[in-house]
């Protein structure tokens, strides 16, 4: 049996970390709006992590983790937004906010040297 990749395990960790995030911002703060954005994005960066692990190639591995991209920086987005509102205060915004620059980079990293190991440099 393989092994679970970090990536895998810290993206399922900060999506219940958004959840639990999630469900403060409705049931105490009553901010429906931006919470719902920051729901959708912070659990989608896992779930295309994991159907980037399941990917038919190599380039679909490399798209998948790349929408995991995205979706990170959306979310910083949101946390943002949520902290300068005052939704959320700092101490809760750089919590998770590192947690989510740390998954950023080790997706970075993945792509990086996937797109290395895997493809023609002057294709890329």
């Amino acid at each position: 049996m393989k092994t679970e990749s970090i990536i895998v395990r810290k993206t399922y960790s900060f999506a219940i970390e958004i959840i639990v995030l999630y469900k403060h911002l409705v049931n105490v703060k009553r901010e429906f709006v931006l919470s719902k954005q920051l729901l959708r994005s912070g659990t989608s960066i896992g779930a295309n992590v994991n159907e980037g692990v399941a990917a038919i190639s190599k380039k679909d591995f490399v798209y998948k983790l790349s929408i995991s991209v995205k979706e990170a920086r959306e979310t910083i987005y949101w946390l943002n937004l949520l902290r300068d509102s005052e939704y959320i205060d700092n101490i809760h915004f750089e919590k998770i906010c590192n947690s989510c620059i740390e998954i950023l980079r080790i997706l970075n990293s993945i792509i990086l040297t996937t797109k290395k190991r895997y493809f023609n440099n002057t294709r890329q």
